[in-house]
């Protein structure tokens, strides 16, 4: 995080605070990212003067894991409703409050983009206190635990505590590495743990990746209701996912043509998409032999990143006459490859 950053968050911090302060009887407060202001925010200087007996819902984007525990440490003890973007989770030396039960929250959601190897330490115990939870939206990417976080996992470690809750709606990616484990599950394990989740359609699939000796497990709920999907593999079940724009594909094996296809009809309004993948295609349909192929669209695809895949997609994108794209696109990729 640069200094420009950090006095962001610290400016950010003094509005939010100040808010609290000036408005004695406020109940609901949206601090959230616009296009216009950066509104992440810090709050460690600003824990002895923040509080609030009358705030009861709450929207925020904070800096780290330790904002989060402050905002639920006793200071809003009114709060029923959080939802809150966290930027960084991992390990602190901060001394917070995190060991009450929170029996007035009803609605929590928690958020983060960025990888985290403290569910175990952070996320499990934070959402342990919440016993009166009646509605949950967790989306994390967790890797280094030593295990996938499949069905069983999340019932043992978060579900069981909430027997009130109604409404589950998730997105958990985790990586392990898999060398020398010899009992590593398969799609068939993964989705049968989720046998008993009766009011939830789940989608599950692993990967296993040989050359990096990693394994990969996207679990969720679906429809799926994020704007970004990440790491999708061959293995991708498909779906229709309206709602998201911008894709990560990521895989060891090589994606064929039928593979863009099967994105293309699943993401239909997507706008940004990452390939990474240093494989050729095997069945690389030949110029003058594709005629009976299916055309591919990407309606809506304004930004292409090429930086990390193999010669055949940047070919497959830029020039083969069964892939359309729209007029203006902008193209990231090695220059050499664009010459050859």
């Amino acid at each position: 995080v640069n200094k420009k950053d950090n006095d962001r968050e610290h400016v950010n911090g003094i509005i939010f605070q100040r808010i609290i302060k000036i408005f004695t009887n406020l109940q609901y407060l949206n601090f959230c990212p616009s296009s216009i202001w950066y509104s992440r925010i810090s709050l460690k200087a600003f824990t002895a003067n923040l509080a609030s007996t009358t705030l009861s819902e709450l929207h925020v984007t904070v800096n780290d894991f330790d904002d989060c525990l402050y905002l639920l440490d006793g200071r809003f003890n009114q709060l029923h409703t959080l939802y809150v973007y966290v930027a960084d989770i991992q390990s602190s030396q901060q001394t917070i409050n995190n060991m009450e039960n929170l029996p007035n929250l009803k609605y929590f959601s928690l958020y983060s983009n960025v990888v985290t190897r403290a569910y175990d330490e952070l996320i499990v115990p934070l959402l342990n206190r919440m016993f009166n939870l009646e509605e949950l939206s967790l989306y994390v990417k967790i890797c280094d635990i030593n295990r996938f976080v499949d069905g069983n996992d999340f019932k043992k470690n978060i579900l069981n505590n909430m027997s009130r809750l109604k409404k589950l709606q998730f997105y958990i990616r985790s990586t392990t590495g898999v060398l020398n484990r010899i009992n590593i599950p398969s799609n068939e394990d993964i989705q049968y743990t989720f046998k008993d989740f009766h009011n939830n359609h789940i989608i599950s699939y692993v990967d296993y990746f040989t050359d990096t000796q990693r394994g990969q497990c996207h679990i969720y709920s679906y429809p799926y209701t994020l704007n970004e999907y990440c790491k999708i593999t061959n293995s991708f079940p498909g779906g229709l996912y309206k709602c998201v724009t911008k894709i990560s594909l990521y895989d060891e094996r090589p994606f064929e043509y039928n593979f863009f296809l099967r994105i293309a009809e699943s993401f239909p309004h997507l706008k940004k998409l990452i390939i990474e993948n240093m494989k050729p295609q095997n069945g690389k349909p030949k110029s003058d032999g594709n005629q009976n192929l299916p055309i591919i669209e990407y309606p809506h695809l304004i930004t292409i990143d090429l930086t990390e895949a193999h010669l055949d997609y940047i070919e497959l994108f830029l020039f083969d006459t069964k892939m359309r794209l729209s007029n203006n696109i902008s193209v990231v990729a090695i220059y050499q490859a664009l010459r050859r």
